[in-house]
């Protein structure tokens, strides 16, 4: 591996999960001799009936695609579990989320933290405020309910905003604590905003997805996209569902057409119906989870926290270690994984963040990290 080490060891800059060409300028490493512990991408690739159907149906960049999409939203909510009237697909889960915060215009935005930014960017884009309900370490990172809702009742927000599972933190709010939540912000006229990036990932016996609410609630929306699990970022397909359909249709009046090209429209017809690659994906996915989490659990130096993506957030307790330190002994050996102290409520070095891979790639990385922190 052509790595400058003098280099290395002088780095002081913070990447992101997805910084592979930056990785390579800034390093030196070639990023085809990276593993993308930090991307949080399904390791399998993309389904092999995608890869075989796209090249079937390339014709279908000749026209325009479906204005409604309405063959895509079937496959959709055949296989998110809602009625096709109330998806909205869209660019990207970064374009719906700003798609729902136009919309509302929050003056003030209630989000959980540690998590995503675009979420704040966009709230402040649209001339409002955020403040931010910290989860704590000491609940290990789980959202406390009781305290939550009491919080959303003093601050009396008119959006709020969670991840789940979350990014960093891998924890989860299951669906009776969301119903909790959901009457709460019911009774405050609050909309929630729930991204479900990462809830396809969660233990099959143990869903945490919202969509079941969806029969009980209008005033929320989960916010899916296909970049992670389908491991297909380049498609920048997204999907929301709401019950909400009045909200829907104003949503579509304001949002430009065909924001979804004719091959993502393709695509999802042949991947939500992969079934034998979904659950592939969920087997690796929780036997590595289930795996990995037993594992460090009993380091000495770090500490774990239960796992419901497909990712483990870790603290490190060694002395003398941050999580930058960690970054750099890992990818001198060609494995990028997360520092996490860009993350707000994380700064003091001390987290870092990986995603599942293969089983071989995982235990690689697994004894890299025991060099630095067993």
């Amino acid at each position: 591996m052509n790595t400058d080490k003098n280099r290395l060891l002088e780095a002081k800059e913070h990447f992101h999960g997805s910084d592979l060409e930056k990785i390579e300028k800034y390093f030196g490493i070639p990023k085809e001799q990276i593993t993308a512990f930090g991307a949080n991408v399904n390791p399998l690739g993309i389904s092999p009936c995608l890869r075989q159907g796209l090249a079937r149906h390339i014709d279908a960049i000749t026209t325009y695609p479906d204005p409604d999409y309405t063959e895509l939203r079937g496959h959709i909510a055949g296989y998110a579990g809602c009625r096709p009237e109330e998806i909205l697909v869209g660019n990207g889960c970064t374009e719906l989320i700003s798609l729902f915060i136009q919309i509302h215009r929050p003056k003030k935005a209630l989000i959980v933290s540690p998590t995503y930014s675009e979420y704040e960017r966009e709230v402040t884009l649209s001339g409002g405020i955020v403040q931010y309900y910290a989860l704590r370490e000491t609940d290990d990172f789980q959202l406390n309910i009781e305290d939550f809702c009491r919080e959303l009742t003093g601050q009396a927000p008119d959006l709020c905003v969670i991840c789940n599972p979350n990014n960093p933190t891998s924890t989860a709010v299951l669906p009776d604590g969301m119903r909790k939540i959901l009457e709460c912000c019911q009774k405050q006229n609050i909309f929630v905003m729930i991204d479900e990036t990462y809830a396809e990932f969660a233990p099959a016996r143990t869903s945490v997805s919202a969509v079941e609410l969806l029969k009980e609630f209008h005033n929320f929306a989960i916010l899916r996209g296909v970049s992670k699990f389908f491991a297909a970022p380049g498609l920048r397909l997204g999907y929301a569902m709401t019950s909400n359909l009045e909200l829907l249709a104003l949503i579509r009046e304001r949002k430009n057409p065909w924001t979804l090209n004719s091959l993502a429209d393709v695509a999802g017809s042949l991947m939500f119906t992969d079934r034998e690659y979904i659950e592939r994906t969920q087997e690796l996915i929780s036997s590595e989870r289930e795996r990995i989490y037993r594992e460090l659990s009993t380091w000495k130096y770090v500490k774990v926290y239960r796992p419901w993506a497909n990712f483990i957030l870790v603290r490190i307790l060694k002395e003398g270690v941050t999580a930058y330190d960690v970054f750099l002994h890992a990818i001198r050996q060609g494995l990028m994984l997360r520092d996490c102290s860009t993350f707000p409520g994380l700064e003091d070095e001390s987290f870092f963040r990986f995603c599942f891979m293969m089983p071989e790639k995982n235990t690689e990385l697994l004894e890299c990290l025991k060099e630095i922190l067993g």
